[in-house]
């Protein structure tokens, strides 16, 4: 009998992936804070994952370079030199987002040791 590990790790792999993926476009908006008309850039990342989850690992398409499911922040106060990247915002996203990793890691780390105690048959 095998183990389809997929179907034991539940969303967790494709979540840390999207997740990754994000904290990468968050830092980049943060790099950008002082460049003059730099757009930050987001991904949805609830219809991101419910993307991936349909479509398997093609689904993924923000590891190829895919801008498709990148979005344009909204400024709450715009600039005058027309960037759109709010230090304090993009500060608690990359925040959020670290925060959501290291719980989704956990969640997988917690499956996978239940996993090991099975094949251990303990």
């Amino acid at each position: 009998m095998s183990i389809d590990f997929t179907k034991a790790t539940g969303v967790h792999p494709d979540a840390l992936k999207l997740r990754a993926e994000r904290t990468k476009i968050l830092a980049s908006n943060l790099a950008n804070e002082s460049t003059p008309g730099y757009q930050a850039r987001d991904i949805d990342f609830a219809a991101a994952l419910r993307q991936s989850q349909q479509d398997g690992e093609a689904g993924l398409s923000l590891m190829a370079g895919d801008d498709a499911e990148l979005k344009y922040r909204v400024p709450f106060h715009p600039a005058q030199d027309g960037s759109t990247v709010e230090l304090g915002v993009e500060q608690a996203a990359f925040s959020q987002n670290a925060s959501d990793f290291a719980t989704s890691l956990q969640f997988l780390n917690i499956k996978l040791k239940g996993l090991a105690k099975a094949i251990a048959g303990q």
